[in-house]
């Protein structure tokens, strides 16, 4: 019997999940479909127990319902309360665990597919909203030298680093405060690419030979991006291996198999030019 999952979007016609874990699926032989669902605005509750109701197995959750799947779910990890939003559930009877898979997959793409361990590393990560809290504790777990969080508004960074104060070296503050500061990896958190914008880093954040990644994929060379070349750093990297490493954490989790993510990256990799 075929089992159902989906991921549920307002809008979804941009998703890559239902391509994604096709892909994963065939390449693992297993018998399972997965939908895209957009679901009306304000009704996310209604719109997962319908799926449910219908034998849905599990849901992967994007913008804007990451909120509402963390007040849907009866079971949340660790990693899906400390960012405060959930990406995955799976339904098994009356419960619903949750979980969140963002840092996990963008940690894997950094580590194994980039080749670039984050121990002993200087670690700068922009941003202080839900794509940059799913990734503290993994981020964190690398053991780092050091971790900065740096958003426009510090006293939000500030509250974020005392949440998982005891988790690691971490510390927090505004853009103003990168000055005179270096660090071998650079993530930009925010959602500035998005809207083709550069967030206000100065370029002497990356240090010589640093590495810069862009959150948001398929944007080609972002501003940030751009900022990063100019200024020296030696590896570019966007959002896609981070994308088919968590629709593979997901995968693996609902089917206790883990596929191979090689083809999937690429496949959707767009050239950073």
């Amino acid at each position: 019997m075929t089992d159902n999952y989906a991921v549920i979007g307002n809008p979804i016609s941009h998703s890559k999940s239902p391509l994604i874990h096709g892909m994963f699926a065939l390449a693992t032989g297993q018998d399972m479909a997965y939908q895209a669902i957009e679901g009306p605005l304000g009704q996310f509750a209604a719109t997962a127990d319908a799926f449910r109701a219908a034998g849905g197995r599990g849901l992967n959750v994007t913008a804007p319902f990451k909120l509402d799947a963390f007040a849907y779910a009866t079971d949340l990890s660790e990693r899906a309360r400390l960012a405060g939003a959930v990406n995955a559930m799976k339904f098994e009877g009356e419960r619903v665990l949750a979980e969140n898979f963002d840092g996990v997959g963008l940690v894997r793409d950094v580590v194994h597919n980039l080749g670039c361990p984050l121990q002993a590393k200087r670690v700068l990560l922009l941003g202080a909203g839900g794509a940059a809290r799913g990734t503290l504790l993994p981020f964190l777990a690398e053991r780092p030298a050091q971790l900065v969080i740096a958003n426009r508004t510090a006293d939000r960074a500030q509250a974020l680093a005392a949440e998982v104060a005891g988790q690691g070296p971490v510390s927090a503050g505004g853009y103003a405060e990168l000055t005179g500061q270096a660090f071998d990896l650079v993530f930009n958190a925010t959602s500035a690419s998005l809207r083709a914008e550069l967030p206000p880093v100065p370029a002497t954040v990356f240090a010589p030979g640093a590495r810069a990644y862009e959150l948001a994929y398929g944007k080609g060379l972002t501003p940030f991006l751009r900022l990063a070349r100019n200024a020296g750093a030696q590896r570019l990297a966007d959002g896609v291996g981070m994308l088919a490493e968590q629709a593979a954490e997901a995968f693996a989790w609902w089917r206790g198999r883990r596929p191979d993510t090689r083809a999937v990256i690429d496949r959707l990799t767009v050239p950073l030019a």
